[in-house]
């Protein structure tokens, strides 16, 4: 079976071709700066790299450009889209609604729809990245994977906010927790290096990059997390402020006279280390 995994970011798109039979990465790569003037692809593979500098206008464009080079007689490494059997699709927000992997559905598209407003930077893309392959790979199957979905294990304790017990009923305002996909896979990484079976380990996690969070994970299921409502909350981050006094919010936006969308640009693109 050979699965083409997908990551769809606001302006980039990585790929990853795989033969689950032997796992073998036959071929990865790199869509950047879609919608800007130096777009690019950069493709590896068999030891080999080619990069591709060419305006790519938009996400179906960058998904049209990879399965191209995937079958490239050149740099390719299947014949044809034919050999693609799935299609898997990183999805940061899930909700309440997504425990686990699913196949994405009409209906699941409407709830990622609902999700979007909870994630604005990261959901929109996903949602674009799903279409494009849904409207150039007609029939494949296409699995959402969901960055929420091992947090879903957090008790109430965990993720219910100190506000009004009706915004939780109401609009669904709790700690979703996100990087889910990478703290599953390392606390099954470190359970394999200490030898002993993660359902019998209690691990703190640590996802280090320009998004950054930390999840307490209790014989294999995740009890608590830093990130919170969006991916903006929890420990300091490259761009994102992390968890502030909400007053500063206020504040600043009455201070500065800022819009919501200002506001959110400031904590999530200009705070952080680059602060």
């Amino acid at each position: 079976m050979i699965v083409l995994v997908v990551n769809c970011g606001s302006s980039s798109l990585k790929y990853q071709l795989i033969n689950m039979d032997n796992e073998e990465v036959m071929a990865k790569g790199l869509v950047e700066k879609i919608g800007l003037p130096d777009s690019q692809l950069t493709h590896k593979w068999n030891g080999q790299k080619k990069e591709i500098k060419q305006s790519i206008p938009d996400h179906q464009v960058a998904v049209k450009l990879v399965l191209d080079i995937l079958t490239d007689a050149e740099c390719g490494v299947i014949k044809s889209m034919d050999a693609i059997d799935a299609v898997g699709h990183r999805v940061v927000h899930g909700g309440e609604e997504f425990a686990a992997s699913t196949l994405i559905t009409d209906e699941v598209m409407k709830a990622l729809e609902k999700c979007s407003a909870m994630a604005p930077l990261h959901n929109p893309p996903n949602i674009i990245g799903i279409n494009a392959c849904k409207a150039i790979m007609p029939g494949v199957p296409q699995v959402g994977v969901f960055d929420t979905a091992f947090h879903q294990t957090m008790p109430a304790k965990a993720f219910m906010y100190g506000l009004p017990y009706e915004l939780y009923k109401e609009d669904h305002i709790r700690r979703y927790g996100f990087h889910g996909t990478s703290h599953r896979y390392v606390a099954g990484e470190v359970a394999k290096v200490m030898g002993v079976p993660v359902e019998k380990l209690r691990i703190i996690n640590c996802h280090l990059g320009n998004g950054s969070s930390l999840a307490a994970i209790k014989y294999g299921k995740c009890v608590d997390t830093t990130m919170g409502f969006t991916p903006l909350a929890g420990v300091l981050m490259g761009t994102r402020c992390g968890d502030i006094d909400p007053a500063i919010v206020l504040n600043v936006m009455d201070n500065h006279h800022l819009s919501t969308k200002e506001m959110d640009t400031l904590m999530n693109k200009k705070s952080g280390v680059l602060g």
